[in-house]
Order: structure tokens, then C-alpha cells, then sequence
């Protein structure tokens, strides 16, 4: 029963470590939100965007009255907030997607040069939450690991790029603003559920490193 809670407490810090299931959730909702707008308005960019911006902050609102972390609320309402501001400044409506489209690229990358300067981020991330701090470095088993499971992550972002990119390219705002709720919770589950998975294969034990 105890490794049993320990596993779940594992998952339940990884998904932490990205703001939780309901902010990786909540996320996708302003720009879902966007495009209804802007289609129900007959295309009014301004407005669209405003309505965006409160349903961010009505969201971020919401997290901080149940006693969530600031960082996690702020982070999201900022985000949108630079959404509109580049959407409504430049006059093109898909414009409200490019911030996530330029993170994930960003991302991506970061990710990619961890591992070539041999600080894998996902390294950096689990260290901490099996017990092993920064110790893994000395392991070049460990390093191995780390890498694996950090490119896992690379082609997360790639992924969401190669498919979200041709459709701001294209102009495709519904089917943009689909693709991105469609690809935010569940993308992001499945690679957490491997990035578990190839912990437990490298017999990484929590029930272990607690004790």
C-alpha cells in the first residue's frame, strides 16, 4: 500500500512540475474561448481578445482563492494578456497563438541543448523528487536516463509545433485554436505516463529512496 501511495505521489509531482493536470488544462481554455469570440462577434478582434483576457483572469482568480501557487495563476493570465496585445496590435487574429507557437519552439530547444551541455532538464526536474538532488550527474547511467526521457520531451513541443504551425502559417484559426486544446492535457499526460514508465524500467523506487 505504501509504494502504491508513493507511485501516485510520484505522478502527482511530475504533473506539479508543469502547474498540475488543471493548469495544463486551463491553459487551453482562453484560446478556445478566443475564437468563439471572434467568430460569434463577426470577427471583432479587440473584443475577442478582451473576452480572452477575462476568462484568464477569471481563471488565475479562481486558482489563487483555492490557495494554488501565484506563480501557476500569473503565469497563465500573462500569457494571454501578451496573446491579445500581439493579436490586437498587429490586426491578425491567429496572431493570439504565436506566443504558445514561439514557448513550445523555445522549449524545445532548451530541452535539446540540456542534454548536449549534459544537464538534462528532466534530470533537473526528477533529481529532487526520488531523493538523488543533483547526485544523478555522477551516474552516467542516470545521465542516460535523463537524456532519454528529456528528448521524450523535445518531441512533445515538436510535435505540437509540427502540427499547430501549418495552421497559423495557413491562417486556420478554428482549426488552430482546436488543435491546440486538443493538443494541450492529453499530449502532455501521455508524456508523462512515458516519462513514468521509463523510470519505473530503470528501477528508479521511491518506496526506496523514502526510506
Amino acid at each position: 500500500m505504501l509504494e502504491v501511495e508513493l507511485e501516485e505521489k510520484e505522478e502527482i509531482n511530475l504533473l506539479d512540475e508543469l502547474g498540475g493536470p488543471q493548469g495544463i488544462a486551463d491553459s487551453s481554455i482562453p484560446g478556445l474561448v478566443f475564437v468563439i469570440a471572434y467568430t460569434a462577434t463577426g470577427q471583432k478582434l479587440e473584443l475577442s481578445a478582451g473576452i480572452a483576457i477575462g476568462i484568464a483572469a477569471l481563471i488565475g482568480l479562481i486558482r489563487l482563492i483555492r490557495g494554488e501557487r501565484a506563480r501557476y495563476a500569473l503565469s497563465g493570465f500573462f500569457g494571454v494578456v501578451l496573446a491579445g496585445f500581439i493579436a490586437t496590435r498587429t490586426g491578425k487574429a491567429e496572431n493570439f497563438f504565436l506566443p504558445g507557437l514561439l514557448f513550445n519552439a523555445g522549449y524545445a530547444l532548451a530541452y535539446a541543448i540540456s542534454v548536449a551541455v549534459r544537464w538534462p532538464l528532466m534530470g533537473v526536474f526528477i533529481g529532487p523528487l526520488i531523493g538523488e538532488g543533483m547526485t544523478w550527474r555522477d551516474d552516467p547511467d542516470r545521465v542516460r536516463l535523463f537524456n532519454r526521457i528529456s528528448w521524450l520531451w523535445v518531441g512533445t513541443f515538436l510535435l505540437r509545433l509540427a502540427v499547430q504551425l501549418p495552421l497559423y502559417l495557413s491562417g486556420a484559426l478554428v482549426a488552430l485554436g482546436i488543435a491546440k486544446t486538443a493538443m494541450g492535457l492529453p499530449i502532455f499526460a501521455i508524456a508523462i505516463w512515458l516519462s513514468y514508465l521509463m523510470l519505473r524500467a530503470a528501477g528508479i523506487d521511491l518506496k526506496q529512496q523514502e526510506a
